[in-house]
């Protein structure tokens, strides 16, 4: 058998010392920069995101009027509305009705987009309970605090409706 030469180049230890330390100080700094800029944008709200106080407005007079379902927690997955279903109710009422059943609007898209309209509510018949509690949770955790607030309050008079 004969011997292979040893092609690896070589570094002096202390050369490969001052490389290596110069660009972890360098990827440090990048790190540190966009964590910084990472935490600043999930630290605001999205401007764009507003309440819809038509829709706030809309979902008190329907919990006043006693057209509210009083569900429990975690019941919203099984009485919210299919995409279906939302298409049927927006070629036979439109998007303005439409807009009344969530409490936000996403300013970004336009007034005939499904996706402008977030947060929903209810069933196109009555406020659910189970949707403003989804709503409120939602809301908290992307910080919509206005949206939130509405949600908390809408929670409120369909349990003192209740009683």
């Amino acid at each position: 058998m004969f011997a292979l030469p040893d092609l690896r180049p070589t570094f002096r230890p202390d050369v490969m010392k001052a490389v290596i330390s110069k660009h972890a100080f360098a990827y440090s700094i990048v790190l540190v920069v966009l964590l910084c800029a990472i935490d600043a944008v999930l630290a605001q709200p999205r401007k764009s995101l507003t309440l819809n106080e038509t829709a706030f407005a809309f979902a008190a007079q329907l919990i006043k009027e006693e057209h509210f379902v009083a569900d429990g927690k975690g019941a919203w997955s099984e009485h919210r509305r299919s995409p279906d279903e939302e298409n049927d109710f927006i070629r036979l009422h439109g998007f303005g009705e439409y807009a009344k059943w969530h409490l936000g609007i996403d300013e970004r898209f336009s007034e005939k987009a499904k996706r402008r309209y977030k947060f929903p509510y209810g069933d196109f018949k009555n406020v659910h309970r189970c949707g403003l509690l989804a709503a409120k949770s939602r809301a908290a955790e992307y910080r919509h605090h206005d949206i939130e607030h509405a949600a908390a309050q809408l929670i409120e008079m369909v349990s003192s409706k209740r009683e």
